[in-house]
């Protein structure tokens, strides 16, 4: 901005910014290497302050070279802010260049050269973009010229994926932009609370999303707050960026089951395409970038890639992560049994903050006997104290933190009965040790020290509940039931729910709806659905409506719908209308669809469409387009036309494209393309594939390609890949080549490898390795697997294990499964296990599986335990659960016994199997894995959400 007061701009501020710095080292009589060291600044940081034409240098930077230099902080600080334009004070957070990045959760690597170590002193290891960088960089161009957008980063612990933001977020420091990072007095509730106050150019920092979307209580409302955030114009330009484990990016976006609960809805709605990934490792060219800034003089990459320059972990190195594995299994038996007891506590459902009281009085069982004995009285205290010292990165095992207390009273994100805040130290298990425990205690069962623990020290319900589940997912059912009853103590009411599940199973049918009804009045809408079905199921219909109704009232009309659907079975039409319309009442549009339905199997069809069109003014287009092929079938074609374009134009023309295909089935192919024709100019590019098909058929073969082709430019490359196989058909190869490779160059290799079959069935071998190789070149690894087949059945073995393993290598263990089963077939047995081990080795049992169940069929039982016993060896116990049964079937129920214990390592039980785990031992297992004597959980009511816990077990 040009100051027509005194003729400055922030070109000119910045050159004089820049001059005062050249004469201030000129002064100094020091170079730019001594000024870094100085100013605890990297040498290309200097550098950049110093060149013209670069960035305008951020105030921490200017503010380190002014002390050095002994320049005017103030003087230098306001030219500096005047070259950048100025900043905004609006909406919470404060400018970018104020930030420090470790204060922003980037893992510090080490500090400065001669420096203490404090955050001040921290600096940052040399930067190397990657792919996850490019698409980064695209979000926050088009959020600084004046869109909002949102990108979280998807990726293993301690990868890089904060350190990515902060770089991506450079260029908005120079253009005045604010950040914020809500995190107090929770990052959940700071995060709702003032959302709604973000103002233009600010970036909303969401490290470790996990902790904002997936917060049980008030996760969605964080993600629909989010979302209003982005849409709204008012409020561009924002940005929003977030980090996210894989398994929380998996748990966020699965699709509900079928009438289930579905906890992550509006979450699922704002990351679909708002994700990228962040590989584990860099590649080599990225390797490449990382060893030359090394050799510029970067001592923390140079020291990194002393060590992880063969795998390429060099996030994870910079970031603690080996040192802190080589503490975990290098560290004393207490520290261990402490470490092991905290990894755990995380996996099964304990929150971040771990009681001290909790760890140690769960980490007895986790020590041998042999350990145990030898522990002094200070055990506890030398454990913590060896946990708590710092490894390579500034992290510890586990370390005490400090929660931030609670500073403002109740209100509607505080609630008065919100479980009290946790009492005495608690600690923090480092990220990266969670995320090691995660993976290699998946299938272990805690010792009955931890669940001892958990019942007697940990108050929150959320937890209670967790370990209660884990419990009963692993079929130890007593203490599954404490725990839930703890759970219900306190507050959680879905723990009455689960605890109804128990009773009901037990065959305590009214003892079960005693705690569903208990729920209910406490308002948890899943206990009030439960209560329906079992009310219709009793014949009760007045009220199961009565409590579908109090479900409705309390948001859920799941019940109404289903109420509706079973209505609607039995004959009662207009039953089911009258509970859908009142699903709608309360906001359900998708009820809308199904009185749409319903009205057209009635004979109403003004009120079928009057629904069908309200649903799509809802953004819900089903009922318009089933509604297109019920007039369809009538013969009603131009009704059915009339709503396929009313669909259309809410963006759905599936409707066009089916009737299109009854169009064709019927012989009108000119009615057909008319319809098409019509989709695809509403956007339906899916339908350019079915109008080449049906120009190429036609004869029109230069059309057909310009369609195939305008379909291809769009990502859609069937119509290539059709046409290559209707080429290839036709006689003529080298037109079939042309459009397989074509699809190839776009991405799809399927129609190289399906040529390659036709090929293979004309007898040309070599023309079909030719195609396959040209598909392997594109990076098709299946190909390799067709590879292997042919050389297999030409006698090559040598040649078929190689492609075998090459593509093994890639991920893809296919090849090595399928001549397992050749070699077993043919009969050598030696030969199968050999490739099936590989395959396990690169960790798919299934050809070891698959082996077993071969030679179960011919008798050889030892043979299939064997087998099936090296499957679970690599965590997959399925077989052994599958044979188990074939043994119980077979009246076996001593070996269906003892393969089933076998089975059982302590992890989530599989779904097959689960019934004959349910009969072989009734009572549940206890943690060790032996079965438990009997017990009853009828014996005891819950008590009252407030009444105090029952004894343990």
């Amino acid at each position: 901005m040009h100051d027509e007061r005194t003729g400055r701009t922030p070109e000119s501020d910045l050159a004089e910014l820049r001059r005062r710095l050249e004469a201030g080292l000129v002064r100094a009589g020091l170079n730019k290497s001594q000024l870094a060291g100085l100013a605890g600044l990297s040498r290309g940081t200097v550098q950049e302050a110093f060149k013209a034409g670069a960035r305008v240098p951020s105030a921490l930077t200017v503010a380190a070279l002014a002390r050095v230099l002994k320049l005017s902080a103030a003087e230098m600080e306001d030219l500096r802010r005047d070259a950048a334009g100025g900043v905004s004070g609006d909406g919470p957070g404060r400018p970018i260049e104020q930030w420090e990045p470790h204060a922003l959760e980037v893992h510090p690597a080490g500090p400065a050269p001669g420096g203490s170590g404090s955050v001040e002193q921290r600096v940052l290891p040399g930067y190397v973009r990657r792919e996850h960088d490019r698409l980064l960089a695209e979000a926050v161009r088009e959020a600084a010229q004046g869109g909002s957008r949102m990108v979280v980063l998807v990726g293993e612990s301690s990868t890089g994926k904060t350190r990515a933001c902060w770089e991506a977020v450079q260029p908005l420091a120079e253009k005045g932009w604010r950040l914020w990072h809500p995190f107090d007095p929770t990052r959940a509730e700071a995060a709702l609370e003032d959302l709604h106050e973000v103002g233009p150019r600010t970036v909303v920092w969401l490290n470790e999303a996990q902790h904002y979307l997936g917060d049980r209580a008030v996760g969605e409302q964080v993600a629909a707050a989010v979302h209003a955030l982005l849409v709204e114009q008012g409020r561009a330009p924002v940005l929003v960026l977030g980090t996210l484990w894989p398994e929380y990016f998996t748990e966020y976006t699965a699709l509900p089951v079928a009438r289930g609960e579905d906890p992550h809805s509006r979450v699922r709605e704002l990351l679909a395409g708002r994700t990228t990934s962040v590989p584990d490792a860099f590649d080599a060219p990225a390797l490449a970038a990382a060893a030359l800034l090394a050799a510029g003089g970067d001592g923390l990459l140079a020291d990194a890639l002393t060590r992880a320059r063969a795998d390429g972990r060099l996030s994870q190195d910079l970031a603690g992560g080996p040192a802190l594995l080589e503490r975990y299994k290098n560290g004393s038996p207490a520290a261990r049994a402490l470490l092991e007891a905290a990894m755990d506590a995380r996996r099964l459902g304990v929150g971040l903050h771990l009681p001290q009281a909790f760890l140690t009085d769960a980490a007895a069982d986790y020590l041998h006997d042999s350990d145990w004995d030898q522990l002094t009285e200070d055990w506890a205290e030398k454990a913590y104290a060896e946990l708590a010292e710092q490894v390579h990165g500034k992290r510890a095992p586990l370390r005490r933190v400090a929660p931030r207390p609670r500073r403002r009273p109740p209100g509607p994100y505080t609630p008065a009965d919100a479980p009290p805040p946790r009492r005495g130290p608690v600690f923090r298990l480092a990220d990266y040790l969670e995320q090691h425990g995660g993976a290699i205690r998946r299938g272990s069962c805690p010792p009955a020290s931890f669940w001892d623990a958990a019942y007697t020290h940990l108050a929150q319900p959320d937890e209670l509940g967790n370990l209660a589940r884990a419990a009963e997912d692993r079929h130890r059912l007593q203490w599954a039931h404490h725990l839930y009853q703890h759970a219900a103590d306190h507050g959680d009411t879905n723990a009455l729910v689960r605890l109804a599940g128990m009773r009901e199973r037990a065959g305590s049918g009214q003892g079960a709806e005693t705690l569903l009804q208990r729920a209910a009045d406490h308002g948890d809408t899943r206990a009030l659905v439960r209560l329906v079905g079992m009310r219709e199921l009793e014949g009760d219909r007045q009220g199961a409506e009565t409590l579908a109704q109090r479900a409705a009232d309390h948001g859920d009309t799941s019940a109404l719908v289903d109420l509706a659907g079973m209505r609607k079975l039995e004959g009662d039409r207009e039953g089911a209308e009258v509970l859908l319309q009142r699903a709608v009442d309360h906001g359900d549009t998708y009820a809308l669809v199904d009185l749409a339905g319903v009205r057209e199997l009635g004979g109403d069809r003004q009120g079928a469409e009057t629904f069908a069109q309200c649903a799509a003014d809802h953004g819900g287009t089903r009922a318009l387009v089933d509604l297109a092929g019920m007039r369809e079938l009538e013969g009603d074609r131009r009704g059915a036309e009339a709503l396929a374009q009313r669909a259309a134009d809410h963006g759905d023309t599936r409707a066009l494209v089916r009737l299109a295909g009854m169009r064709k089935l019927e012989g009108d192919r000119e009615g057909a393309e008319v319809l098409l024709q019509r989709a695809v100019d509403h956007g339906g590019t899916g339908a350019l594939v079915d109008l080449a098909g049906m120009r190429e058929r036609a004869g029109d073969r230069e059309g057909a390609e310009a369609l195939a082709q305008r379909a291809a430019d769009h990502g859609d490359t069937r119509a290539l890949v059709d046409l290559a196989g209707m080429r290839e058909l036709e006689g003529d190869r080298q037109g079939a080549e042309t459009f397989a490779q074509r699809a190839a160059d776009h991405g799809d290799t399927r129609a190289l490898v399906r040529l390659a079959g036709m090929r293979e069935l004309e007898g040309d071998r070599e023309g079909a390795e030719v195609l396959l190789q040209r598909a392997v070149d594109h990076g098709n690894t299946y190909a390799l697997v067709r590879l292997a087949g042919m050389r297999e059945r030409a006698g090559d073995r040598e040649g078929a294990e190689a492609l075998a393993q090459r593509a093994a290598d890639h991920g893809d263990t296919s090849a090595l499964i399928r001549l397992a089963g050749i070699r077993e077939r043919a009969g050598d047995r030696e030969g199968a296990e050999a490739l099936a081990q590989r395959a396990a080795d690169h960790g798919d049992t299934s050809a070891v599986i698959d082996l077993a169940g071969m030679r179960e069929l011919e008798g050889d039982r030892q043979g299939t335990e064997a087998l099936a016993q090296r499957a679970a060896d690599h965590g997959d116990t399925s077989a052994l659960v599958y044979l188990a049964g074939l043994r119980e079937r077979a009246g076996d129920w001593e070996g269906a016994e003892t393969l089933q214990r076998a089975a059982d390592h302590g992890g989530v039980l599989p779904p097959v199997g689960r019934e004959m785990v349910e009969r072989l031992w009734p009572y549940g297992l206890d943690p060790d894995g032996t079965p438990t004597r009997p017990w009853s959980v009828l014996a005891k009511e819950v008590s009252q959400a407030v009444s105090s816990p029952q004894p343990a077990p």
